[in-house]
């Protein structure tokens, strides 16, 4: 089998919203501007999807915006550009722009990338999950070889799945396999395909006393930042472990440091931390129970093909004209 035959499929979305109505009305078709620096696969996913580029100004009415990182950009851009009705994010979390969002949300369709990177995170959330039931923590620090018997299976165990996106429908069917029993926390109650139960989030605390394992793949908004705190580790059995692919911002990170060095639980697989980038010196570089990775669950090898699907996508469905099609769209009023 040839080099080429070898390689992996590649990604693909999982979407969880189509179909669903706007939050605005049909946004107004157009040309459209790739923002803040333009690259050719994104040009390329524009113009394949019949779009026509242009430079910012009174006859934008759609922005690819590639910087989550600098909201100010953006701000100026939606100024400059007072005719746009579209506007499609780069990420999945679209926290670090939600008062963008909020403040030009009742004119302005925003879309995401939610779901469009879900099975590299969900893949990266399996491999904490693996990597903390098996002590990978400790092994990978020690310089001796222990003869202690340490590590738990996932066979069997109780999953508790924070969140119900794209992310979470993916680490379902991932763990699958593992005959695991699955509780979903989600804001709704519509019942999550693949959990043995759905439960919505003030139910969070009655479902975390008999949990192996607790996977936060919840979006963050003003109402799910600091969800897991203090009661939350203390009510957790002490062999439990806690996987955060999602946002820093959703664990009390000193309550979590607390919670590993006190033995309330034995371990967290962090791919996100609050603060970020986790200071050089913080105590859960320290801590033997962390096991950190620095946020990159999806790399820009894996997302840009993933992103530029998505902006192919949703340029079609700006052009249709007729408010369907639509992929990741951002609601206003819950933030994500």
């Amino acid at each position: 089998m040839s080099e080429q035959q070898q390689q992996a499929r590649g990604h693909r979305a999982v979407v969880t919203d189509a179909g669903r109505p706007l939050p605005v009305g049909t946004p107004e078709s157009g040309s459209v501007t790739i923002l803040p620096t333009a690259t050719a696969l994104h040009e390329d996913a524009v113009r394949s999807a019949g779009g026509t580029l242009t430079a910012l100004g009174d006859d934008t009415r759609g922005i690819v915006w590639l910087d989550a990182g600098d909201p100010d950009g953006l701000q100026q851009a939606l100024t400059t550009a007072p005719g746009v009705t579209w506007v499609q994010l780069p990420f999945a979390g679209v926290d670090a722009l939600a008062h963008l969002i909020a403040e030009h949300g009742d004119r302005v369709l925003f879309t995401s990338a939610k779901g469009a990177y879900a099975e590299p995170v969900a893949e990266h959330a399996l491999a904490l999950t693996l990597a903390t039931l098996r002590v990978l923590q400790k092994r990978a620090r020690t310089t001796t070889w222990s003869r202690e018997p340490e590590g738990m299976s996932l066979y069997g165990r109780h999953v508790v799945l924070v969140g119900a996106g794209g992310i979470a429908l993916e680490y379902l069917r991932l763990v699958a396999p593992f005959d695991v029993r699955v509780t979903v926390v989600r804001r709704s109650s519509e019942p999550v395909p693949g959990a043995e139960r759905t439960v919505t989030t003030d139910q969070l605390d009655a479902v975390l006393p008999d949990a192996d394992v607790v996977v936060v793949a919840a979006a963050m908004t003003s109402d799910t930042s600091g969800l897991l705190g203090a009661h939350q580790f203390a009510i957790m059995p002490d062999h439990a472990r806690l996987v955060n692919i999602a946002r820093g911002g959703l664990v009390d990170t000193d309550a979590l440091v607390d919670a590993l060095r006190s033995g309330a639980i034995t371990a967290a697989g962090l791919d996100v931390t609050d603060p970020e980038p986790l200071p050089d010196g913080h105590p859960l570089w320290d801590e033997p129970g962390a096991l950190i990775t620095p946020h990159q669950a999806d790399t820009p090898e894996m997302v840009a093909p993933l992103l530029a699907e998505r902006v192919g996508n949703n340029v079609r469905a700006f052009l249709g004209g007729d408010g369907t099609g639509f992929v990741g769209v951002v609601d206003p009023v819950a933030g994500y």
